[in-house]
């Protein structure tokens, strides 16, 4: 412990404090908090009492946790309110990442925004491109080919088992179970490998783009694809196995971040959280985009409420995955993987080396943009975490008055202290692994 000297005025005598405790002439801890943040003291001042015969019984304690990896899943700070090891107030402090990306969306062509999604929830790179490119395409009333959306659809259902891979393995992690964190990231690289062969990316892919998607699929991919999902549902047996009936990872999720579902409504959280709090909502399902009222699948739905019940919904999510990507392998249609709009699709560059008028167009896109007629548009997709939204302002330019992106992740994380309230400290990462948030989605 640092040994901090009191300042004193000349003639008195000076003294050493070892027990940390704010000094005169300092500001107390309540006093340096950042803005954000004050709620946790302000409802914190009716249990601070001043030091009786037991300070540990007598008074609470605040406290940080965060902002770092591996605990609090990225920049994210807390600020707790203790009263033992039990939580009285919970307060998330964000922004440290502090992207701007919705402002730079405004200074780029409407084309260019696309590599900007990307790296709003970097574990979902495709979904954020299917999401914009739908509210896009909504203002230039464009028509995808259904080869397009299908693709779509195969590509938005592989992130999907990619992200929860990641949640599966660092949730697993954060509890002490290192080998399902190295197991997970082995089947992540198959995917990765597909991302990169279809794409030339292995994260921020910039696949889905305005007017369908960038790429065909090569020829060996089918059967890559296939043989990753004939054998991945025995990948999660694994996983299952190494998990579900262990006691300590069993005693560490059960009756653990309870979240109710009025609360989980009135909080405006969704996904997997939502669906594990019992409320049967699914964006695919109930409002479909790309194509999906043409597959089947079932919405995984629990009651239990609390991170076991999330744990559950998730492998769950996996295996339906599963089942609607074979479906869209073995019905994937022919046709154009691109709308027909010369003057907004780039052209093809065969034709652009014969085609006089193809390589004026691909001059003019690359260099002006395509003006996007005025008006509003947004749209809605299920993204691994749940519910995202974009709202794309068009004035009539070539690039956009205005693009927000309502991600998931930020409702989510409200839920945190009403999980956590009541609990024990110990169980605040284990909850926070179960809400899978990521903290790019959330600074915008």
């Amino acid at each position: 412990m640092a040994f901090v000297e009191e300042i004193v005025k000349p003639g008195e005598a000076k003294t050493r404090d070892t027990t940390g405790a704010t000094l005169a002439g300092f500001r107390a801890a309540e006093d340096m908090l950042i803005p954000g943040v004050e709620d946790v003291v302000e409802s914190s001042v009716g249990h601070h009492k001043p030091h009786g015969s037991d300070p540990v019984s007598d008074q609470t304690m605040v406290l940080n946790m965060g902002p770092q990896h591996p605990s609090t899943h990225g920049v994210l700070r807390l600020v707790i309110e203790l009263d033992g090891e039990t939580i009285v107030s919970l307060a998330p402090d964000i922004g440290y990442l502090h992207t701007g990306i919705e402002k730079t969306c405004e200074a780029k062509f409407y084309a260019q925004v696309t590599p900007l999604t990307d790296r709003i929830d970097y574990l979902c790179p495709m979904t954020n491109n299917t999401a914009y490119a739908l509210a896009v395409e909504k203002l230039l009333q464009l028509e995808i080919p259904e080869r397009a959306q299908w693709l779509r659809v195969l590509f938005n259902e592989l992130t999907r088992i990619q992200s929860h891979l990641v949640w599966l393995g660092t949730h697993a992690l954060d509890i002490g179970a290192l080998t399902v964190f190295l197991y997970c990231f082995r089947e992540r690289e198959d995917l990765m490998r597909i991302f990169e062969a279809v794409s030339g990316q292995r994260m921020m892919t910039s696949y889905v783009r305005i007017g369908g998607v960038s790429l065909e699929m090569p020829l060996d991919l089918y059967a890559r694809i296939h043989t990753f999902l004939s054998t991945f549902n025995s990948k999660v047996d694994e996983y299952e196995d190494l998990l579900h009936n262990n006691p300590i990872w069993r005693e560490r999720l059960m009756g653990v971040g309870h979240l109710s579902a009025e609360d989980a409504v009135a909080l405006g959280v969704t996904g997997p959280p939502l669906r594990a709090s019992g409320v049967d909502f699914d964006v695919r399902r109930d409002m479909p985009y790309s194509s999906y009222e043409k597959f089947q699948f079932a919405v995984p739905v629990s009651n239990g409420c609390d991170v076991w019940a999330r744990y559950i919904v998730r492998m769950q999510e996996m295996r339906e995955s599963v089942k609607i990507c074979l479906q869209a392998l073995d019905g994937l249609p022919e046709g154009r993987i691109v709308a027909d709009a010369p003057k907004i699709i780039l052209p093809d560059r065969e034709q652009m080396k014969t085609q006089m008028e193809s390589l004026i167009h691909h001059f003019k896109i690359v260099t002006e943009g395509f003006a996007v007629p005025a008006g509003e548009a947004t749209s809605s997709v299920e993204a691994p975490h749940g519910m995202m939204n974009y709202y794309v302002v068009s004035d009539g330019t070539a690039k956009p008055f205005r693009v927000h992106m309502r991600n998931a992740d930020f409702a989510n994380l409200q839920a945190l202290e009403t999980m956590c309230k009541g609990g024990l400290i110990a169980d605040v990462v284990a909850v926070i692994g179960s809400i899978d948030v990521v903290l790019g989605a959330i600074d915008r």
